[in-house]
């Protein structure tokens, strides 16, 4: 059969098929990649990105059945929200932390509903597509059931936040309780409590004896059956940690508690060394000197501006500049 005839044979259904679809590829193939190429610059991210969804609490505790650790860092703005977002971490913990690390307060006694709604819903703004909790900070559930559930509800309406995290085991399982009942997912907090710090005295390891181990199993136990999906442990000897993780059904994060539980969670400014005056800390690792780095560089910019090495020529507009020249990193202005 010559070409000419194998060509002008007439063709089945799927061949048809076949056929419109490589040219419809042909035609919209380039094209798409040309809208994926201006969403991207026009919004900074990737139009496949838009397809994740933020994790559910059945996959969270599905992740502990199928023995995956789970990974979660807490984050107080948008840029450290997106950027962790961006590099994989399965939720983000909006932490009362913040008044450390962000606010330069002693504690976390002194922040305040306000100061984690405005810093939760800038977390959202930067995390659209990964699972945010949010502290309740001191005194916003204890006193009634009712400021809790009242409180818990504006981290979620206000902060967009997924779920709250709670501090405490028996004494607050009511609270736990009526939040859950009230579709609002909790993750308790026991072991080091940062704020009971003075009740404690002071930052200390929890779980060195016997009975201190039991309570500790008491109180994970007291948060599980109250409906709580999780529970960080912070500042637990391993052993503990370990016998508390294989009790539960729920998964366990642990905070300078060893290897035995479901997950690990770190402070943004721990892992990165963000921080003027960083301490070592035996439970945190670093990945990088994010402190160095930012002195040294805006201790360039001042060195190069006293000697007027900036700015230079490059970074000047002249008469003849047109709108079309980026001003502040975009070509919109």
């Amino acid at each position: 059969m010559t070409t000419s005839a194998l060509c002008s044979e007439p063709i089945g259904p799927r061949q048809k098929e076949a056929r419109e679809d490589t040219n419809s590829f042909l035609v919209w193939g380039p094209f798409w990649q040309l809208l994926k190429g201006f969403f991207r610059m026009i919004t900074g991210k990737e139009v496949d990105d838009m397809d994740k969804k933020p994790l559910t609490i059945m996959k969270f505790k599905q992740m502990k059945q199928n023995q995956e650790p789970i990974t979660m860092v807490t984050a107080y703005d948008y840029p450290s929200a997106r950027l962790v977002e961006e590099a994989g971490v399965d939720v983000i913990l909006v932490g009362d932390s913040l008044g450390n690390v962000v606010l330069g307060y002693d504690t976390t006694i002194p922040v305040t509903m306000e100061d984690m709604v405005y810093h939760t819903r800038a977390v959202a703004r930067g995390a659209q597509h990964t699972m945010i909790v949010a502290d309740l900070p001191f005194m916003s559930y204890h006193a009634s059931r009712e400021d809790a559930l009242r409180n818990a509800a504006r981290l979620m309406q206000e902060g967009r936040a997924h779920a709250v995290k709670m501090e405490g085991g028996e004494e607050i399982a009511e609270e736990v309780y009526a939040c859950v009942r009230a579709g609002i997912p909790v993750i308790g907090h026991i072991g080091l409590t940062p704020q009971s710090v003075h009740q404690l005295g002071g930052y200390r390891i929890q779980g060195k004896t016997e009975q201190d181990a039991a309570e500790l199993l008491g109180a994970a136990k007291a948060l599980e059956q109250a409906g709580a999906f999780g529970v960080v442990l912070e500042l637990v000897v391993e052993p503990v940690a370990e016998q508390i993780s294989r009790a539960l059904s729920i998964p366990t994060i642990g905070i300078g508690a060893g290897r035995g539980v479901d997950g690990q969670v770190l402070v943004y400014h721990d892992l990165l060394q963000y921080d003027p005056s960083p301490r070592p800390k035996k439970f945190v690792k670093s990945y990088a000197d994010l402190g160095t780095t930012i002195r040294s560089a805006v201790n360039s910019y001042v060195s190069d501006v006293k000697s007027r090495a900036f700015p230079e020529e490059k970074h000047s507009f002249s008469a003849a500049a047109t709108s079309a020249s980026p001003v502040y990193g975009s070509a919109k202005e």
